[in-house]
């Protein structure tokens, strides 16, 4: 790895939180070490009700770390892996961070465009991936990405491996690789890359202190033991799903895998599993109330729902509350760049998890500033800031990002949101986002809430376009539920009827297909790209 272009914590930051007890010097691997010596016989993970246990996961992942180690892989190399929530990817993750080695996440949908301009700018080593994903031909395209990528060197496939890589199941070597190199919490862990849903993606490392830590902190806030049963179905090439995986190794509770979602198989499993936590994003809840598959399913086994990703309905966050005869639904804010940022707890009323996303994370802060750059007082609108003890160093070879994205040790966030007088956080747009037309400035996501409610739309966003006379117009494009063509009469009286005042009416319609959507289902505005009028 090229260290010229990481941003490290200051000693001064590591002593701080170190010394207010944010962070330990824990490793995954010492938690998997901890639960095969303690519990071996527990389930890790369950797919497709097949259990593997913590011995024998740990097992598979010192297999596996031999493998890579024979291989040639070892401490600082970035290595890539595209692969689906199965056990193959906690086993890579833990075999990688047990030799020292990064683990880059690449989504299940980036085709080659995507995995160039990632794999070029990350300076992979290795990828683990899928023999292929759906009709696509992963492998031969990531052996093919060997001849244009120098520092990519090995390609290892869960599957038939084309000429030019190898097999993971061949991988798994029951020889002692040697030594293993010296890991430490201050090591480079993970790298991702932002969601991009208005800009370029930006890559993100950090070591085993931010969100290691952070899901430490959270298995406490949430009450988490080894008796839980974890489902995320969102993808762990996510930080969201990450998070979500890190809890349970963390608190040494069984998690739940289902390789892709589609909801009727994600309540197939709720029905046989009975998980106790769930972490999900809205748009998992959206799609079983409107195909009905909630409907006399039995939720007794849930304690909580985490929800996240996009902003949550106030109306389907008390709805699916609602379902939960011992649970209650928690909403969570959280960036590539910080983990889980701001959540509620269990003991929150149905109001605060409803209309909010919590109060700050252990060990974070969070504030709101106006245009001017003045902290605002309880219950303004303006951009949210964010520091502490989960929050990351800086951008990975973007000294450029790196200036604008923060104030002091304040992160920036881009988003737009209030902050009651007891700290509760409601998100409610993006900076970005907002239409500034004729010198006017609003935001988008109050009418996209009000249009999401109507019949016919499955989906809405509202982006600007350019107008010679007032600068910008709103135009709403939508993706209309099967059979159905909105217009822009019917939006507009909708608004009306709801109260939204004419100079937020957007004036253009435009229908599509299918919404361009990040895998945690938030619709990424820079690909609506609409022309102007």
């Amino acid at each position: 790895m090229n260290r010229d272009g990481l941003v490290a914590y200051t000693d001064e930051a590591k002593a701080k939180f170190k010394g207010d007890g944010w962070w330990r010097d824990h490793l995954l691997t010492d938690w998997l070490a901890d639960h095969a010596a303690k519990r071996p016989d527990v389930p890790a993970l369950v797919i497709g009700g097949n259990p593997i246990t913590y011995a024998e996961l740990d097992r598979r992942v010192g297999r596996l770390a031999a493998g890579l180690t024979q291989l040639g892989l070892g401490k600082d190399d970035i290595v890539a892996v595209q692969l689906p929530n199965v056990p193959e990817f906690v086993i890579s993750y833990l075999a990688l961070a047990s030799i020292g080695a990064v683990m880059q996440t690449v989504h299940m949908p980036y085709r080659e465009g995507d995995l160039e301009g990632l794999l070029g700018h990350s300076g992979a080593r290795g990828v683990i991936c899928v023999e292929a994903f759906r009709d696509y031909p992963t492998a031969r395209v990531m052996t093919g990405l060997k001849d244009r990528l120098p520092a990519l060197e090995f390609v290892v496939v869960l599957g038939s491996a084309p000429a030019g890589a190898v097999s993971l199941a061949g991988l798994y070597a029951d020889a002692d690789a040697g030594p293993k190199p010296a890991v430490v919490a201050d090591d480079p862990n993970i790298m991702l890359y932002t969601s991009g849903t208005t800009s370029s993606p930006k890559g993100v490392i950090v070591s085993s202190y931010p969100f290691t830590n952070n899901a430490r902190h959270a298995v406490g806030e949430f009450g988490v033991t080894p008796d839980d049963i974890v489902f995320c179905p969102a993808p762990f090439s996510h930080l969201y799903g990450l998070f979500a995986l890190q809890i349970a190794l963390c608190a040494g509770a069984t998690n739940l895998l289902l390789p892709g979602f589609a909801p009727a198989d994600y309540v197939k499993l709720i029905e046989s599993a009975k998980p106790t936590i769930l972490f999900t994003g809205p748009a998992h809840h959206a799609a079983c109330r409107q195909a009905g598959l909630y409907d006399g399913l039995d939720m007794a086994s849930i304690r909580i729902i985490v929800c996240s990703g996009s902003a949550v309905p106030p109306d389907l966050a008390r709805w699916v509350d609602g379902l939960l005869p011992n649970g209650r639904l928690l909403q969570l804010w959280g960036m590539t760049e910080t983990q889980a940022g701001t959540y509620n707890r269990p003991s929150d009323t149905l109001d605060q998890c409803a209309c909010s996303a919590g109060r700050a994370t252990p060990g974070n802060e969070i504030r709101v500033m106006d245009e001017a750059g003045s902290p605002l007082p309880a219950g303004e609108e303006g951009e949210l800031q964010i520091r502490g003890a989960s929050v990351f160093p800086g951008y990975y070879n973007n000294a450029e990002a790196n200036e604008s994205s923060f104030d002091g040790d304040w992160f920036r966030t881009g988003d737009l949101a209030t902050i009651d007088a007891d700290g509760y956080l409601t998100i409610t747009g993006r900076t970005k986002d907002v239409i500034n037309r004729g010198g006017v400035k609003f935001n988008p996501a109050d009418i996209e809430a009000v249009v999401n409610k109507m019949p016919e739309v499955a989906m809405s966003a509202v982006v600007p376009v350019k107008d010679d006379v007032l600068g910008e117009r709103a135009c709403i494009v939508i993706q209309p539920v099967d059979g159905a063509s909105p217009t822009l009469d019917a939006v507009t009286a909708h608004l009306d009827a709801n109260g939204i005042a004419k100079n937020k009416w957007p004036e253009r319609l435009e229908l599509v297909d299918a919404m361009p959507l990040t895998p945690t289902m938030k619709v990424i505005k820079s690909k609506l790209r609409i022309g102007g009028a």
